[in-house]
């Protein structure tokens, strides 16, 4: 096993253990150590210790060349400072090259929502009549209502859910854990999937299982499956938008914040750890914004 390759796993083990960091954050992490490691060899360096900003500066270069946007740039470079650091905690390097490495911080975008006439579209179009058409609906009702992410709502466990307050235990990023409550739709749309449709696509499995959400096989739906049935939802509602699990999560933030719910419940519903985080919500719509206006400026109307 060479140097990298040795370091490498070194590092994803500290990740995994000692960061417990999420699987999709140690595969990024292992994407941009690839492409970087791609880059040493063929740049013939082989050790390590013999990265110096100029080796950087070409690597920067490189990226820019292949068309990469400055947020992607920007997370890898990320990552290396982050692998360096760890080598050199550990001794396999004598200083960090990455350290003063820095890119112009790129303006963050808003993020999209739906307005509730698009979302109204979305809760008509399942059948109800159904094990399927139950799924979708308690599926977008549970999106919609508590702004989870798409990975903990197909985590989500019967036993989770506490109807006699209506909470939900929600296991999020880094196994932070955080309860989130649900309002009446969510609540009538979950009991009906669970206590009707769900024992229906139970029994095609072979071994049970306590995830809530289910495939028509039976089994737990994965987070695939979960963005698959959202675009079919949108294609049968005939919407123009684009929509996906995380719109969702926007549209509840926006929502949220649009109504006079204040900043921090709103960073503790969503489970972001610095409320920078959520500041990118507070942004209004031009319907609100314009009805605001009109309803309080003096000379705003006759």
């Amino acid at each position: 096993m060479d140097q990298l390759t040795a370091s490498s796993k070194a590092f994803m083990e500290y990740l995994q253990i000692e960061k417990n960091a999420s699987p999709y954050t140690i595969t990024y992490y292992a994407d941009d150590l690839e492409s970087f490691f791609q880059f040493l060899h063929q740049e013939g360096v082989d050790n390590l210790q013999n990265v110096d900003y100029k080796v950087i500066r070409s690597f920067l270069t490189a990226l820019y060349n292949k068309k990469l946007g400055r947020r992607s740039v920007s997370r890898k470079i990320s990552s290396l400072k982050s692998f360096f650091r760890f080598l050199e905690r550990d001794n396999q390097v004598s200083g960090n090259p990455f350290l003063h490495v820095t890119l112009p911080r790129a303006e963050k975008p808003i993020p999209g929502f739906l307005y509730m006439e698009e979302l109204e579209k979305l809760f008509e179009v399942s059948d109800l009549s159904n094990p399927i058409g139950q799924r979708n609906q308690a599926i977008i009702e549970t999106l919609y209502a508590t702004g989870i992410r798409v990975s903990e709502c197909q985590r989500m466990q019967l036993s989770d859910i506490d109807f006699t307050i209506g909470t939900m235990f929600i296991k999020g990023k880094g196994n932070k854990e955080r309860y989130i409550p649900f309002g009446r739709f969510a609540e009538v749309a979950l009991e009906n999937y669970i206590n009707d449709g769900r024992n229906k696509l139970q029994q095609k499995a072979s071994s049970p299982t306590n995830a809530v959400f289910l495939n028509n096989r039976g089994g737990a739906l994965t987070a695939r499956g979960i963005r698959v049935i959202l675009n079919k939802m949108v294609e049968n509602a005939a919407l123009t938008v684009h929509v996906y699990p995380h719109k969702l999560r926007h549209t509840f933030a926006t929502h949220m914040l649009n109504e006079g719910a204040d900043l921090r419940t709103v960073q503790e519903l969503l489970g972001h750890e610095n409320l920078a985080s959520t500041q990118i919500y507070t942004h209004v719509t031009k319907d609100r914004l314009r009805s605001v206006y009109m309803n309080s400026h003096p000379r705003a109307t006759d």
